[in-house]
Parts: structure tokens; C-alpha cells; sequence
């Protein structure tokens, strides 16, 4: 039986939107009654359509900010570090918000491996364990974050996230502006990961097509709702809701003008 690390229960979230001049808050949803859980060293896969709600459920899960409504359960494993903000890591799109562009790589990586609580004497061979995973060339040591192309920005990114040894890895559009060559090294680094540091992956895309090959189970969201979930080449091979079998063939460019307009309206 999988051990269940996460479990969202009628989780649903707004924000409101203050009208000054009209003297009225109106109330944005976002996510509407949330309901599946994240197993141990599985990979998670999330997909969906630009303004669905799948980054606002990603920083639900990290714990950046709370359900309006319903609940979101921690193991034991996880809710015992529940004061310590390692445990569950994301990295966001924009991993150069996690870079400091004047600090060099080795130091940014050499203090994320300390917070871990690693005796220094470990330091310099964590690091280079690091590296070697994540196939990053012991050259950028010395370099600082300004120096940095984007594809090495994430990886140094992702080497400081694994460095804090999280138990839940959240990766948000981890595949945006690579070609595809980069997209499947980049699984075949993340699947590595996945099994040698045994970290439950949760992973945001709308590249179905790397989805399918890296992820084990989906979530196909529509409008902050969850309209299918399950086994990812069941789904995507054998689609039930329309809406999914909108997404895969938009992936294919197969789409009918009559259908881009239905979907619109």
C-alpha cells in the first residue's frame, strides 16, 4: 500500500478584489473544492491551461498560502517538520528569483548544504554529489548568479533546493523556453532524483507530451476544478472529459476552428 505524504480535503481558495471606487470587495475564486492525495516517491503530474489555478495549488501544497476553505493534511513524516520550511521545496519558473546574481554558485550551495545540517568536513563532497546529478560542470563553482545562462540558473537553483533535502520537490513549468533535446535530459536528471534521493516529485506543465513520459499519475485541471485524475497514459491514451481531449489536441495542432471557438465560449 502507498503511504499517503499529502492529502487535500474540499480545499478551495480566494482572494478578494478591493473596489475603492465603487466602495464594494468582490471575491475572485480560484480553486474549487479540491479533493486527491500525493503518495511517497511518486510523480505527481498537473496540467491544464494558462489561469487554471495550477500555480495557486502549487504554493497551497508548499505552504506559502492557506485554503479559504477545506483542509490540507500532513503525514506525520511531514507535519513533524512542520516549523521547518525544508521539507517541501518549489521550484518557480522564474528560478532567478532563487539566485542571488552577485553571490558565486559555490557559496550559494555551500550555505543551502549547511541549513541541511551537514558536518563541514561533508561540505565540498555533497556539493560535488550534487553536481554530478544534476550533470552541472564543476566549472560554474566560481561563477556568480549574473554569469549564469537560464538553463544553468535552474539547475545551480534546483542543486540549492536538493541541497535543504526536501522530502516533496514542487517543479513549476521546470520545461518552459528549453528545446527538446534540454526537456528530455532535464526528465532524465529529474527521474534520477526522483529515485536516488528518493524526493516525491509534484510537477506543473502543459507539455502533455514530456508529462506523459515523466509523470506516473495527473491531474487534469479546468477552471480551478479538477475534471480528471489518474494514471497518466490511461488518461492521455484514452481521455474521458472533453476537455482533455481539448488539451492533446491542441498539443497536436489538430484543433478545428469550430473547436477553438466552442472552447472559448
Amino acid at each position: 500500500m502507498k503511504e499517503e505524504l499529502i492529502q487535500l480535503q474540499d480545499v478551495s481558495y480566494s482572494v478578494e478584489n478591493n473596489q475603492l471606487t465603487f466602495g464594494k470587495t468582490d471575491t475572485a475564486d480560484i480553486l474549487f473544492d479540491i479533493n486527491f492525495s500525493i503518495y511517497k516517491g511518486e510523480v505527481l503530474g498537473i496540467c491544464g491551461e494558462s489561469g487554471g489555478g495550477k500555480s495557486t495549488l502549487a504554493k497551497l501544497i508548499a505552504g506559502i498560502i492557506k485554503p479559504t476553505n477545506g483542509e490540507l493534511i500532513l503525514s506525520k513524516k511531514l507535519s513533524a517538520n512542520k516549523n521547518n520550511p525544508r521539507t517541501i521545496q518549489i521550484l518557480f519558473q522564474n528560478s532567478s528569483n532563487l539566485i542571488n546574481p552577485y553571490r558565486k554558485v559555490s557559496t550559494i550551495i555551500d550555505e543551502a548544504i549547511r541549513l541541511s545540517g551537514a558536518n563541514k568536513e561533508k561540505i565540498t563532497e555533497k556539493k560535488i554529489e550534487l553536481f554530478e546529478t544534476l550533470c552541472i560542470n564543476q566549472t560554474l563553482f566560481k561563477r556568480r548568479g549574473m554569469e549564469l545562462s537560464g538553463g544553468e540558473r535552474q539547475r545551480v537553483a534546483l542543486a540549492r533546493l536538493l541541497a535543504l533535502k526536501p522530502k516533496v520537490l514542487i517543479l513549476d513549468e521546470p520545461f518552459s523556453a528549453q528545446d527538446i533535446t534540454s526537456q528530455l535530459n532535464f526528465v532524465k536528471v529529474l527521474k534520477c532524483i526522483n529515485k536516488d534521493f528518493e524526493v516525491t516529485m509534484i510537477c506543473i506543465s502543459h507539455n502533455l507530451k514530456i508529462l506523459k513520459n515523466f509523470a506516473e499519475r495527473v491531474i487534469v485541471i479546468r477552471n480551478g476544478r479538477i475534471v480528471e485524475m489518474g494514471d497518466t497514459i490511461k488518461i492521455f491514451d484514452s481521455p474521458e472529459y472533453p476537455y482533455t481531449k481539448f488539451l492533446l489536441r491542441a498539443e497536436e495542432f489538430s484543433l478545428t476552428k469550430e473547436e477553438i471557438h466552442a472552447h472559448r465560449n
